[in-house]
């Protein structure tokens, strides 16, 4: 597959100055960094590809030979460059300085930064998730839960430092604390130095010289933990809270992870959710919604009184304002939403339907919908005309 042209990659024009091809290098790196687009499996060969060019454009000599020979000019017979085989670490050792605090000046910024000083390497424990069980009651008020989580805790014995005694570790000889290691290597382009984790202390500065007996030296241990969390008010099935530093301890003195709570809602006895709103189904007689009553509704603070207005119709909804749901990001309720459903005997005794009869040609009990009532079967009929 042919190479792309650097001024191309850049964006930029072949007049262009070194502070503009400076600038386009550093947003095409920001744009494209793996980390940045994690769904994307072309952004890192798209950012080495901006590296590569930045590479050669950025050094005039190199840039005259490419302005002259193409990629012939700068690659050699053999090919080279960023695309053929230099890390991401190679890149940013290279020019880290030209991110600056986009990229913390380092492997920042996205998740490759080393913590601590002088690069080194800070272990972070892994994130838990845990699932929490809510009554309805208790989203709508907002609750304060006490969770035991078995997870990573320090080793007590060494303190979480993973050495036997909490001091039995030296500076490590091969990077002298510093947690990388610097190379020079000979490439096309010249002599090229570059930086990594160092492979004796692992990143860390410091080896072990003896171990905790109790930890094996990875200074956490399996324990339990008592965890206070509070939920607000409003959350919603299935929605997930972090609560940070609450997840397994990071090994030998390490940051923790996360802990993540998932959310879970308790079906109700009688109420439904719809989102802020609630919903409650109330079956009424025949009797009821033609003379009217009044009836109790379960809410989630006790219960509330209603009049069913004489001649209530079979599926009316009444509205209880603001004895719904709160909002988790908003300050106002959702509503109580009564359905009114018309109970209709499925088995009559002798005198009902002796009653009934009586009732059956009576005037008031012709139905009379009103032109709204027949609006949706005029509809339907308008379809199959």
């Amino acid at each position: 597959m042919s190479k792309r042209d650097y001024y191309e990659i850049l964006e930029v024009s072949k007049t262009a100055t070194d502070a503009e091809i400076k600038s386009a290098y550093r947003k095409k790196a920001i744009q494209y960094h793996p980390d940045k687009n994690p769904d994307d499996p072309t952004a890192e060969d798209k950012f080495k590809e901006a590296a590569e060019a930045y590479e050669v454009l950025s050094n005039s000599e190199k840039r005259s030979r490419y302005d002259r020979f193409g990629h012939s000019g700068v690659n050699g017979a053999a090919g080279g460059g960023y695309g053929q085989g230099m890390s991401m670490d190679d890149i940013f050792s290279q020019f880290g300085d030209i991110f600056g605090d986009v990229f913390g000046g380092g492997f920042g910024g996205f998740g490759r930064r080393s913590s601590g000083g002088a690069g080194r390497r800070v272990n972070k424990g892994s994130n838990l998730r845990v699932k929490v069980k809510l009554t309805l009651e208790e989203i709508a008020n907002g609750v304060e839960k006490k969770i035991k989580v078995n997870k990573y805790i320090p080793c007590s014995h060494c303190s979480g430092t993973g050495s036997k005694d909490g001091s039995s570790y030296e500076t490590c000889q091969t990077c002298h604390g510093t947690g990388q290691v610097t190379r020079i290597q000979n490439s096309f382009f010249g002599q090229m130095q570059t930086t990594g984790v160092c492979p004796t202390c692992g990143g860390e500065g410091k080896i072990i010289t003896h171990k905790c007996n109790h930890c094996g030296g990875d200074g956490i241990v399996r324990g339990e933990d008592i965890i206070s969390i509070k939920i607000p008010a409003g959350v919603e099935d299935g929605m997930q809270l972090n609560v940070r530093s609450k997840g397994n301890a990071g090994a030998r003195g390490g940051v923790n992870g996360d802990l993540i709570i998932l959310i879970e809602e308790i079906k109700h006895d009688h109420l439904e959710r719809d989102g802020q709103n609630l919903l409650y189904n109330h079956f009424v007689t025949f009797s009821d919604a033609a003379m009217g009553t009044s009836i109790d509704i379960p809410t989630l603070n006790g219960k509330a009184r209603i009049k069913i207005q004489p001649g209530t119709q079979s599926g009316q909804v009444l509205r209880l304002k603001g004895k719904g749901l709160p909002g988790v990001n908003s300050y106002g309720h959702g509503d109580l939403l009564v359905q009114i459903n018309v109970w209709i005997p499925k088995h009559l005794n002798k005198k009902e339907n002796e009653l009934l009869e009586q009732l059956r040609h009576s005037e008031n009990m012709q139905p009379t919908p009103t032109k709204a009532e027949k609006g949706f079967f005029d509809k339907m009929k308008d379809m199959f005309n």
